[in-house]
C-alpha cells in the first residue's frame, strides 16, 4: 500500500487555480456586537486597524505581532475588529492593513447600477501598490526581531502564501482563502494552517485536497480544520445565533492562536488559550 508520502511525492505543478474569486457568499453577513479596542493609525502610509495586548509583555522574548488580512469587509468591519481584538488579548499586537481605503464592498450592496468587477480589480491593484510599503512600515514599528505570523480571510489569503514564501512569518493562517494559484502552495515555506468551510464555492472540495496533496509533497508543516454545517464566511460573518457557526468561528480563532503561539518562541507563556468566546 502507498504511503501518504509517497502518494502526494511526485505532483506535477499546473499552476490552475485552487481558490477562485469571492463569490456570492461574501456578499452577505451578519453584524457581531462587541465594542472594539484598537485604533486606527497610520502606518507605511496606510489606514491601519491596531489592537496591542491587554498588557506589555514582561518576558525578554521579541515582540509577537499578526498580519491581519481580511476579507472584502476590510479591517474596520465591527466583526474583523472583534477577531483582531480577540487576538491581541491573546499577547498578539495585530495590525489590519485597510487596502480598500475607506471603500470595503458592503456600503455598495444597494447600490444601484454598482459594477462589482470593476470595484474588486480596483481593490486588488490597490491592494498590491498598498503591501510592500505597508509592510516595511510595520517592520519599521515591531523591530526585524519580532516574530511575525499573518493571517488572510478571503481575499487576503494570496499575502499569507507569500510572505510565507519567502519565511518572513514563522507560520501563516487562512480561512475560506479566495485568489490562489497552485504556485502560492507551491512556493510556500512557512507553516501553514487552513481554516475551511464544508460549503465553499471559491475553495471547493478537491481543490483542497489538491492543496492539501501539495502541501504534503513539500513537506511542509500544515493544520487543516474543516466544519461542517458552514459556509465561505463563517470564520468572520457567520450568524452567532446558530450553534454550528458559533463554535465554527471561535473554535477557528482559538485555533490560530494556538497555531501561531507553537510557531512564535514566547507563545506557550504568553497565550492564555481562553476561548474565543468575544467574536460577538
Amino acid at each position: 500500500m502507498q504511503t501518504r508520502d509517497t502518494q502526494f511525492s511526485h505532483y506535477t505543478l499546473t499552476m490552475a487555480t485552487l481558490a477562485g474569486p469571492p463569490g456570492e457568499c461574501c456578499f452577505k453577513t451578519v453584524p457581531h456586537e462587541g465594542d472594539p479596542i484598537g485604533i486606527v493609525e497610520t502606518i507605511g502610509g496606510a489606514p491601519t486597524y491596531v489592537s496591542e495586548p491587554p498588557s506589555p509583555s514582561s518576558s525578554p522574548g521579541p515582540k509577537r505581532v499578526i498580519l491581519f488580512l481580511a476579507d472584502v469587509y476590510g479591517p474596520m468591519y465591527i466583526n474583523n475588529k472583534l477577531v483582531q481584538d480577540y487576538f491581541a488579548s491573546q499577547g498578539f499586537a495585530v495590525v489590519g492593513l485597510d487596502y480598500f481605503l475607506g471603500d470595503p464592498i458592503y456600503p455598495h450592496f444597494e447600490e444601484e447600477g454598482w459594477d462589482r468587477p470593476k470595484w474588486m480589480e480596483k481593490s486588488k491593484r490597490q491592494a498590491r501598490e498598498m503591501f510592500p510599503a505597508w509592510l516595511e512600515g510595520v517592520k519599521q514599528r515591531y523591530g526585524e526581531d519580532a516574530k511575525y505570523a499573518a493571517v488572510g480571510y478571503c481575499f487576503g489569503a494570496p499575502f499569507v502564501l507569500e510572505l510565507g514564501a519567502t519565511k518572513f512569518t514563522v507560520a501563516g493562517a487562512i480561512a475560506h482563502p479566495a485568489f490562489l494559484d497552485e504556485h502560492h502552495f507551491h512556493n510556500n515555506k512557512s507553516p501553514l494552517m487552513l481554516s475551511c468551510a464544508e460549503t465553499d464555492h471559491t475553495f471547493p472540495l478537491d481543490a483542497r485536497h489538491r492543496a492539501e496533496g501539495m502541501l504534503v509533497a513539500a513537506r511542509t508543516k500544515y493544520f487543516f480544520q474543516i466544519f461542517s454545517g458552514v459556509e465561505h464566511g463563517f470564520s468572520t460573518r457567520g450568524d452567532p445565533a446558530i450553534p454550528d457557526a458559533r463554535w465554527a468561528k471561535e473554535e477557528s480563532a482559538s485555533a490560530m492562536v494556538r497555531w501561531f503561539s507553537r510557531f512564535c518562541e514566547e507563545g506557550p507563556t504568553q497565550s492564555t488559550g481562553r476561548p474565543a468566546k468575544n467574536l460577538g
